[in-house]
Formats: structure tokens, sequence, C-alpha cells
């Protein structure tokens, strides 16, 4: 098997680039020794600047999945099912307009904190389940997408490719946290701009190119077959609202330097998001009017009356540049294609990994881990999530369907969690893991073929040739909703009116009786668990009395943002004097008897 060396130059270029870009900025990330910050690795030390901001948000998205899946869509179904360019430009919109302020505001450092702090550890755990999927499914996209892009360059197995992109992506991660994952997508999206737009005059003006104006609506703008309007649809809807619920989304809105910015630099990506699909745009179309009977792709023997076959449409995007550009044009674009996904790469695994070493790690297990174990887990947890999106992207053959399966358990199970943790004041986590459950059921019944799924509910309009044409995936989300909210109310209906004992509430969540006698015995000032509840009128410890739950939330915001408590502040609450002691058990010293209300 013959290496094209020319084109491994290009390739190990671009790397050394972005390489000591991502050194360079790594830096300032404060990793080892006493100084060690695992938030300020996670999100930067909250200081991305808006200009890097916008580069890193259009980065996060504009990656491998992005602009070799939009080729292949073009070429293989036309620009009417090209939807993701679009959809996840409102998505951002969406995301910044209802979720980036609240967020950013709150000084949460990981998407799924609201859940933790609210809902509890174990449900936050139990949540970070499909937000690790959709992470890995985005970086098994990324990944396969790259692997496609080194195998046309260097003429190495697709598969051996990806093992090699991921073990350099793996690598590369552990450098720098966001810090050097945020100045890098800077190099990525310059490369991407220049290295694609260079090669698209050469590849219009190659003699087998014809023109993309003639029969455009045939070719590869098309039309939409009526019995599809509800997977069309769905799709649509599944990548706007699936698009938000993401921690590589909200991990460059926390950390934005103000909320502001966290707003801003989500609308200025919508935009860049559209802008930078045009050269994927193009490349598709043009391939769907190409003689490919006519270049050095016709040597390989894959052509069929002179068309692509449907395995070398997720090589639409590096055929077009190889065969149809000048060597040194193709190695320019393929080159910067590839540091390019290397760069997404980077930040789909330190998202994931970030979430399980302080959502899983740090709250369920070891409450008092110190800042250098919690890096050492997030390291750890960069080879697991790095061996997976590997497995995954060798498993499944398209870029652009790994890409909706990024999308597809985030909408259906974490949109309408986390539309409900932030906007619902009265949900709570019999809700929350009852639409877990039962939103995903549906979600799963409905079959997956990627995955080896069987079809167990045939929808409506079902058929063995077409599967669903219902809008399942959006009728699941809908379950998922429609559960969290009906639990979360009946729940506290049963136990605010006496119909179930407080001594039932497993999860002491809901909120009980104003008129109970308590008062609070601390053990350890740091912790709300450590706050045991004790009845006023026998002096024994009685764990079904809790305060509100709203209550708990709001003092542990806000001595996680170290705001200067006061009972002035909260007279307006309900119980101003609960919120003055339980504050002053998580910034005091340990109080050794019982505060009385």
């Amino acid at each position: 098997m013959a290496i094209h060396i020319p084109g491994l130059i290009s390739i190990i270029v671009f790397y050394l680039l972005i390489l000591a870009v991502g050194i360079w900025a790594g830096r300032k990330a404060k990793q080892t020794g006493s100084d060690a910050n695992s938030e300020n690795v996670m999100l930067a030390g909250r200081n991305i600047g808006l200009l890097v901001g916008v580069f890193t948000m259009t980065a996060t998205w504009v990656g491998g999945g992005f602009i070799n899946g939009t080729a292949e869509y073009i070429a293989r179904d036309g620009f009417v099912w090209c939807q993701a360019p679009f959809g996840y430009a409102c998505s951002l919109l969406l995301g910044g307009f209802f979720f980036a302020k609240k967020m950013r505001s709150q000084g949460y450092v990981t998407m799924l904190d609201p859940f933790s702090q609210k809902y509890g550890e174990r449900m936050g755990g139990l949540l970070y389940i499909p937000a690790l999927l959709g992470e890995v499914f985005w970086s098994a996209a990324i990944l396969a997408a790259l692997g496609a892009t080194l195998s046309v360059i260097l003429e190495l197995d697709t598969k051996i490719s990806i093992i090699i992109s991921a073990c350099i992506a793996v690598f590369y991660t552990l450098f720098g946290g966001l810090y050097s994952v945020a100045y890098t997508d800077v190099v990525q999206l310059i490369c991407i701009f220049v290295g694609l737009w260079i090669s698209i005059p050469f590849a219009f003006s190659n003699e087998a190119v014809g023109s993309i104006q003639v029969n455009a609506t045939q070719n590869w703008i098309k039309t939409l077959d009526g019995k599809y309007a509800g997977v069309y649809i769905d799709s649509y809807l599944l990548l706007i609202f699936g698009g938000i619920p993401w921690q590589v989304y909200f991990q460059r809105v926390l950390s934005a330097s103000s909320v502001r910015n966290a707003q801003l630099l989500s609308y200025v990506a919508a935009f860049g998001c559209v802008v930078m699909s045009i050269p994927s745009v193009l490349i598709g179309a043009i391939a769907t009017v190409t003689d490919w009977n006519s270049t050095r792709y016709f040597d390989s023997g894959r052509l069929i009356n002179g068309s692509l076959q449907a395995e070398d449409y997720n090589l639409v995007l590096p055929l077009v540049l190889q065969y149809l550009t000048p060597q040194a044009v193709a190695f320019i674009g393929l080159g910067a294609v590839s540091a390019a996904v290397m760069s997404s790469a980077d930040s789909s695994i330190l998202s994931a990994s970030a979430m399980f070493a302080r959502n899983v790690y740090k709250l369920i297990f070891r409450q008092k881990a110190s800042e250098n174990e919690i890096l050492w887990v997030m390291r750890i947890a960069i080879f697991g999530v790095g061996f997976l999106a590997t497995m995954m992207g060798i498993v499944v053959d398209s870029i652009y369907l790994l890409w909706f399966l990024c999308s597809d358990l985030v909408y259906v199970v974490l949109f309408p969690q986390l539309l409900c943790v932030i906007y619902v004041r009265w949900s709570n986590t019999y809700g929350s893991l009852a639409g877990y459950i039962i939103g995903l059921f549906f979600r799963l019944a409905g079959g997956e073929t990627a995955l080896g799924i069987p079809v167990l509910i045939k929808y409506p309009f079902y058929n063995e040739e077409d599967g669903q044409l219902f809008p399942y995936k959006t009728l699941s989300m809908l379950i998922t909703l429609s559960c969290i909210l009906i639990f979360s109310y009946l729940t506290k209906y049963i136990f605010e009116h006496g119909i179930l004992s407080a001594r039932m509430d497993i999860f002491m969540c809901v909120v009980s009786s104003p008129d109970e006698a308590i008062s609070l015995r601390f053990t350890e000032h740091s912790d709300i668990s450590a706050m045991t509840p004790v009845d006023e009128k026998n002096g024994k410890i009685n764990p079904a009395l809790k305060f509100s739950s709203d209550d708990l939330l709001q003092v542990k915001n806000d001595v996680n943002l170290n705001r200067n408590v006061s009972i002035n502040e909260r007279k307006k609450n309900s119980f101003p004097f609960t919120y003055f002691v339980l504050s002053q058990a998580l910034t005091s010293t340990p109080i050794a008897h019982d505060f009385k209300m």
C-alpha cells in the first residue's frame, strides 16, 4: 500500500500548526500543583472574549461532520434535504435567546449543573447518559469525516485512518483544556474558509465538470416527495431544538466573559454556520455534474456508468478536492479540512469528559475530591470517550447519519428536561425520571436501523419499505415533556395535600407543609446534604421533613457564585430566616447546636 508522501507532509504541517497553537494557549490553564483548577480548565477562567468566542462557537458546529456531511447530502439527496446547516443556525439563535442568559448568569460549570442541583446528583448522573451518547456520536461523525479525508489523501484504509485520527485527537485534547480548544478553533475556521474557497474555482474549471445551473432541480436541488413530509418536519425540529442541550455549546456560553457576550456569540455563530456551509454546498453540487469517467478516479474501478456508488457519497468532498483540483490546491484543501476536523474533535471529547469528572465523579462519588484528582479523572475520561467515538465511527458508514444520531437522544430526552429545569419552577425529580424513562421508551420503540434496534411500535403511515414516516421523534419529545409536567404536578399535589405521607417522598424533592416546625442540625458547613431535619415536637431526627427544594437550590446557587448573603435580600421570600440559616451553614464555621424556626 503506497502512502501519498506529499499529502502526508501537508497534514503534518497543519497538525503541527494546530498543536503549536494548542500548547501555547494551554499554558494559561492551571492544571498542576497547588494552582490546579478544574473549572479554569473546563471554562478557560470564564474569560473568553467576544471575538474568540464567536470563532470557537462557529467552529464547534462547522467541523468535519458539518463540511463533509453537507457535501454528502447535496450529492446524495439534494439541497432540499440538506437541513443541518440551517437547523443548527436556528438552534443557535434560540439557544442564545432563551437559554444562554439564564445559564451564564447562574454561574454553572456544566450543562448538567442545574439538573444536579434541582433534581439531585443521581438524576444529574442519569441525564449524563444521553448527553454522553450525543457527544460520542458527534465525535464519531468528526472522526469518520477525518478518516474518510485521510483515506483519500494517504490512500489508507478508512478504519485505520479513523483509529489514527482518534489517537491524535485524544493526545491533543490532554494539553490545555478549553483554552487550547478555543484558540485552535480560530485557526480551524480560517483553515476551512481559505482551504475550501481556494479549491472551488479550480474544481469549477475542471474539464470533467459541467454547469451546476443546467438541470439543477434534477441534479442537486431536487424536490420533496409529499409522503416524506412528516420525516422532513421531524428532522428539522430535531436539529433546531436538539441542537440546544449540548455541553459543547454551553461550555462556550458559560466561558463567555459576560452574559451579553454569551448571547451575542450565539447569534453571530448562527450567521457563521450558514456562511460556512456555502463551500460544501457548491462542492456537493459540483460532484453531481462531474463526468467521473474523465477523471483519475475512473482507474479505481469503483464507478458504474460514470456515477458514484452509494458507499462513495461520504467521500464526496475529499474526492472533489483530490480529483478535480491541481495537486497543490488539493493538499491545501484536504490538509485544512483535516486540521479543522481535529480541532472539532477535541471540543466534543473535552465536553463529555468535563461532565463526567464534575457531575458524575465529583458530585456522586467523591464530593471532597481535590482539584488535581478531578483533573486526572477528566484526563482518563478523555481516553474512554475517544475509544467509544472510534468504535462508533468505524461501525456507522454515513457521516450525515451520525450527525443526525447526535441530536436524536439529545432532542427526545434532554431538551424537554432542560426546558423544565430552567423554566418550570415546580418540576421535580419524579417528573424528570418519569419523562426520561417513558420518552426514551417511545423513541427506541420506533426502531433505529443504524444501531440495529428493531421496530416495536409502528406509528401512523409506517411501511416496510420506507419505515417510520410519522414524526415520531417529535412525538417522543412531547411525551417526555408531558410526563415531566404531569408527574411533577401530581407528586407535588399528593405530598402537599397529605394524600401521601412526607415520609414517602423518597427523593426528598417536594415542598413540605409550611406549618411544620423544623430545625436543622449541621455536621458540616460546606454541604447541604449534611443538614439533618429535626422535629421540634419531640427533638428526634425526621428525614421526612425538609425545606422547599427551590429554597435549597437558590441558596446553593448563591453560595456557588460567592454572593453575599443577607436576610434583607430575601425578605420577599416565604422563608427569609430559612435562607439565612442555610446560607450560614454553607459559608460559616460549623454550628454545633440546632437552630429553631
